[in-house]
């Protein structure tokens, strides 16, 4: 079974069959930290339902994903008009650690902890777009569009079998994605003594690199979805459904973050 660079769909069992702050020269732990939590993986699996259980369908996973993605978008647009913008570091800190709790203990995945990160990481996402708005009017709404059109254009790609998820895509995916995680850290840790690796300073480097990532993580969907697929066709447990869901959210945080920092460097021109 090909395995999704999404921790949280890594977590699945296989079943019976087949961000400090969000400066452009560190590089902000924030995006480093999405990166991370979508590229971590532990091997279990979802299993089958059982006699007493209902299997999962598309219309749970739309549902529960659609309401962790509303709660996000619900906190985060708080957050941002009512400038409570010193929230953004707890909240993403919140997230952060309730991501590492479902990733490795994938049976906690229900409503409260799964809408828990979503809500904290809508709270942290709000704030650092609030201080980006203020600076670059019209930002939040380009970001939010931009993060809603790749999704659906991966989804779309994805459904209509334009790239196929082999296990050959799956390895240079992944491959791609240890690469891209390993230059955040380092660019990270070059900025901590003050060296300026030129990832995230917003020149022509840095911008180049932003694509990439946002290459990386809009094709990372496209796992997501082959997971949640799959899934659904060898008859997982509904209660799974929660956990897709937090899954795809983990890849979309990390994709809001990375289309936010192109959007500032683009409009800093």
């Amino acid at each position: 079974m090909r395995s999704s660079s999404n921790p949280a769909f890594r977590n699945l069992p296989s079943g019976q069959g087949g961000y400090a702050t969000f400066d452009r020269q560190g590089g902000g732990m924030m995006g480093a930290g999405a990166a991370y939590a979508d590229a971590q993986a532990a091997q279990v699996g979802y299993g089958r339902a059982g006699a007493g259980e209902r299997p999962l369908t598309i219309d749970d996973v739309v549902l529960k994903t659609g309401l962790s993605a509303g709660t996000a978008l619900a906190a985060g647009t708080l957050t941002a008009v009512l400038g409570l913008y010193a929230l953004a570091l707890p909240a993403f800190v919140v997230g952060f650690v309730v991501s590492l709790v479902l990733i490795f203990k994938q049976e906690w995945a229900k409503a409260p902890l799964v809408l828990l990160y979503s809500a904290a990481m809508g709270v942290a996402l709000g704030g650092i777009t609030g201080l980006f708005e203020n600076i670059y009017p019209g930002i939040a709404l380009q970001a939010i569009v931009g993060t809603a059109g790749v999704f659906a254009g991966m989804l779309v790609v994805y459904k209509t079998g334009a790239v196929r998820v082999t296990p050959r895509f799956t390895k240079w995916l992944m491959g791609a994605l240890i690469g891209v995680v390993v230059l955040m850290l380092f660019n990270l840790v070059m900025s901590l003594f003050g060296i300026n690796t030129g990832l995230r300073d917003g020149g022509p480097l840095a911008i180049g690199f932003s694509l990439l990532v946002i290459a990386v993580a809009a094709f990372s969907l496209l796992l997501d979805f082959d997971q949640a697929d799959r899934a659904i066709r060898e008859g997982a447990p509904a209660r799974f459904a929660w956990y897709i869901a937090f899954g795809l959210m983990t890849t979309l945080v990390w994709l809001y973050i990375e289309i936010l920092r192109l959007l500032s460097y683009l409009r800093s021109e």
